[in-house]
C-alpha cells in the first residue's frame, strides 16, 4: 500500500468524553469484525485490561487499524487521565493528526488542554468532534467558543486556528457535519471516516532512504517474545540485519525476524512494513521505548521521546510485618526489583531507584502509582508501600516543588466547604464561574502534595457530588509543611483475632477498619480515632465467662458495619510514620514501628 493511502491518527480527549466508544464505532462500522465477533465485543473493545474494565478508564495507549475503501487508517486510542499522560506523549509521535473529542455539555477540560497542547507542539493536524450532543444539558455554541479560545491559547502557528468541527453521538455510532435538527435520525459515522481521509494529511515520507523507526511501544507474546512497535519514518521495514541506536547514542547490531501489521485488534504477518505505516517487529529483543531501529549500513537516530518528569514518589519494598510470606507468592526484594524493571520497559513516565532493601517508585500521580500497585498485587506480589511524597527539583540553588492546576465543580451549597478545605492546603483561587447545568466551577493553583488525600475529603464534604480534575502547572519554591488534616489512628495493642466483644468497646473510640474474626498484630492500624492523637486499643480480648447468667448482659453483640477501605483510600490515609501492607488477599494499615516504645522514641527524635 502506498503511503498516500495511509492515515495515522490519535484520538485524544479528557477522561470520559467518549474516545474509546468512538473507536468502537469506527471498528464496527468499518466491518473489521465478523458479525459474531462484533456481538462478543459489544462495548469498549480497546479497553482490554482487567483494571480498565473495572475502573472504566483507558490506562495504556493501544493501536488498531481499519480499512475504509482504499485507505488504511491506523488509530491510536489514548488515556484521558492526567496520570497516564506519559502514554499520550509517547504515542503522539506515530500520528499525523488527531481527533479531539469534546463533551457537548462539559466542554474543554484540563486534560483536553494538556493533550491538545502536546499535539499542536508536534504540528499534528486537529479535527474536532463535539460528542454527546444528545445530552439534555448540551451547550454546543458555548463549547465551540471555549474551543476557539483554547486553540488561540495553544496554537503554535496560524494554520492551526483553522480546524474542521463535526458533531457526534459516539455511543449510537452517529455523526454529522452540521448540528442536526433531529439527532434521532438514522445515520452513521461516515462523516468521521471522510474527515480522517480528507482533513488528516498522509504521512510525509522518504520511502527510498535507509530505514528509520522510533520504538514507541512494546508488547509481549509468550510464543514469539517481544514486539517493538513504531511508525516507519523512512525506508521500509523488512526481515534482515539492522542497527539499534540506544538513548545514549551507542549502536548495536540486531535483526528483524518478522514484521507484523495491524488489522482490527489482530496482528498479521507481512513481508514489508511500508513507509508511514505502524508496524510491530520481532527480533530486536533489546529495543526499548525511545530508541531507533535503523539501517545497519547507515544508522541515523531519530529524536528521542521527551517525557515530563514524575511528580509523586513512594517507597515500595518487601513486606516486613509479622504476617509476611503468608499470602503472597513473590515476596523478596529481588523479585520485586525484577518486576519493577519489567514495568520500566513499557511505563515510560515511571522512575525506580533503589532505597535500602526496597525501592523509591516515582510516577505522575496517585492513580498512576495505585494502578501499578494493584497490577503487582494481582500477579501474586506481597510488599509494603509508604506515604506518597512530592518529587522536588533544584533550580539556581532553590528547591522547588511541583504545582497543579485544579478544577473543582460543585453545587453552590458546597462552595464554602470546598473553599475552607482548599484554603487550609495553600490553594490560590484563580477563577470562579457558573456552568450551564447550575453548578459552580472553580479554578485553583496548589502544590501537588496538597492533592494527596484531597479527593476523599471533598467527596465527604460534598456528599459525593464533587467533580475534580487536575493538571501539572510547573514548579514553585517549596513552601512550609501542610497542616495535618487527619485524626489519630486506633492501633492494635496485641496480636490475635478480633472479637465482637472487644470491637463493641472500640466502636466508641472511633471508626473501625476491621471486622470480627480478623487476624491482627501489635502496631496494626485498625481504625481512625475521634481525637487527634494515636490510641492503642485491645481488640482481641474475649468476655470473661462466669456461671452467672442474666438476660441483660448476655445479649447478642450488634456491631456497626466496618469501613472497608479501597487501595486509593488506604494510600490517602497513611501518614509519614505509617505503611500499607499489600498482599494478593489483604490490605493492612500499620505503623512503621510496631513496638510502642520505638514509636515514642521516634516521635521524640523528630
Amino acid at each position: 500500500m502506498k503511503s498516500d493511502y495511509i492515515r495515522n491518527i490519535a484520538i485524544i480527549a479528557h477522561v470520559d468524553h467518549g474516545k474509546t466508544t468512538m473507536v468502537d464505532g469506527l471498528l464496527k462500522q468499518s466491518n473489521t469484525f465478523r458479525d459474531n465477533q462484533a456481538e462478543m465485543n459489544q462495548e469498549l473493545i480497546m479497553d482490554s485490561g482487567d483494571q480498565e474494565h473495572e475502573r472504566g478508564i483507558t490506562i495504556t495507549a493501544k493501536q488498531t487499524s481499519i480499512y475504509h475503501g482504499d485507505y488504511k487508517i491506523n488509530i491510536i486510542d489514548t488515556p484521558g487521565h492526567a496520570d497516564f499522560s506519559g502514554e499520550v506523549e509517547r504515542t503522539l509521535n506515530m500520528a499525523d493528526g488527531v481527533l479531539l473529542i469534546v463533551d457537548a455539555q462539559e466542554g474543554p477540560m484540563p486534560q483536553t488542554k494538556f493533550v491538545l497542547g502536546k499535539a499542536l507542539e508536534l504540528g499534528l493536524k486537529p479535527v474536532v468532534i463535539v460528542n454527546k450532543i444528545d445530552k439534555p444539558a448540551r451547550r454546543i455554541d458555548e463549547v465551540e467558543d471555549e474551543l476557539a479560545d483554547l486553540f488561540l491559547e495553544l496554537a503554535t502557528d496560524d494554520s492551526q486556528l483553522h480546524y474542521p468541527v463535526y458533531y457526534a453521538i459516539g455511543r449510537e455510532g452517529k455523526a454529522w457535519t452540521k448540528i442536526p435538527d433531529n439527532p434521532s435520525e438514522h445515520t452513521d459515522l461516515t462523516p468521521i471516516f471522510d474527515a480522517i481521509i480528507n482533513d488528516i494529511p498522509a504521512p510525509t515520507v522518504d520511502s527510498d532512504g535507509p530505514l528509520q523507526l522510533l520504538v514507541t511501544s512494546l508488547s509481549y507474546d509468550s510464543f514469539l517474545g517481544k514486539y517493538a512497535i513504531g511508525r516507519v519514518t523512512r525506508g521500509q521495514a523488512k526481515r534482515g540485519p539492522v542497527a539499534l541506536i540506544k538513548r545514549d547514542g551507542t549502536v548495536t547490531a540486531t535483526k528483524i525476524e518478522k514484521v507484523f501489521g495491524y488489522r482490527g485488534l489482530a496482528r498479521e504477518e507481512i513481508e514489508i512494513g511500508q513507509t508511514g505505516d505502524i508496524v510491530a517487529l520481532i527480533g530486536a529483543s533489546d529495543a526499548n521505548i525511545g530508541e531507533t531501529i535503523a539501517d545497519k549500513e547507515n544508522p541515523e537516530a531519530l529524536p528521542t521521546i521527551e517525557i515530563e518528569a514524575p511528580t509523586l514518589s513512594m517507597y515500595l519494598g518487601p513486606n516486613t510485618s509479622p504476617m509476611k510470606g503468608k499470602e503472597g507468592e513473590f515476596t523478596t526484594s529481588r523479585q520485586i526489583g525484577d518486576r519493577l524493571k519489567k514495568e520500566l520497559e513499557t511505563n515510560v513516565s515511571l522512575r525506580v531507584e533503589e532505597n535500602g532493601i526496597g525501592f523509591t517508585v516515582s510516577g505522575r500521580g496517585e492513580l498512576h502509582l495505585s494502578v501499578l500497585i494493584e497490577a503487582m498485587r494481582r500477579e501474586g506480589y506481597e510488599f509494603e508501600v509508604g506515604r506518597p511524597q512530592v518529587v522536588t527539583i533544584t533550580e539556581d540553588g532553590v528547591e522547588k516543588e511541583p504545582v497543579e492546576e485544579l478544577y473543582v465543580e460543585v453545587a453552590p451549597e458546597f462552595i464554602g466547604a470546598v473553599s475552607q478545605e482548599l484554603g487550609a492546603r495553600r490553594a490560590e483561587m484563580r477563577g470562579q464561574e457558573q456552568t450551564g447545568s447550575g453548578t459552580t466551577r472553580m479554578d485553583y493553583i496548589l502544590p501537588t502534595r496538597a492533592l494527596i488525600g484531597l479527593r476523599n475529603l471533598l467527596l465527604t464534604a460534598t456528599k459525593g457530588t464533587v467533580i475534580m480534575n487536575s493538571l501539572p502547572h510547573g514548579y514553585q519554591p517549596l513552601a512550609g509543611k501542610m497542616p495535618r488534616t487527619r485524626n489519630g489512628a486506633l492501633i492494635a495493642f496485641e496480636a490475635g483475632t478480633t472479637t465482637p466483644y472487644a470491637l463493641q468497646a472500640a466502636e466508641a473510640r472511633g471508626e473501625l477498619y476491621v471486622g470480627a474474626g480478623t487476624a491482627v498484630y501489635a502496631g496494626m492500624v485498625i481504625g481512625l480515632n475521634r481525637r487527634g492523637e494515636d490510641m492503642e486499643i485491645n481488640v482481641c480480648k474475649a468476655k470473661q465467662l462466669t456461671n452467672m447468667r442474666s438476660s441483660s448482659s448476655d445479649g447478642v453483640v450488634q456491631l456497626t458495619p466496618f469501613t472497608d477501605l479501597s487501595l486509593e483510600q488506604c494510600i490517602d490515609f497513611i501518614e509519614d510514620d505509617e505503611l500499607l501492607e499489600v498482599t494478593p488477599k489483604s490490605l493492612r494499615l500499620r505503623k512503621r514501628y510496631l513496638d510502642a516504645n520505638q514509636r515514642k522514641r521516634a516521635a521524640k527524635s523528630k
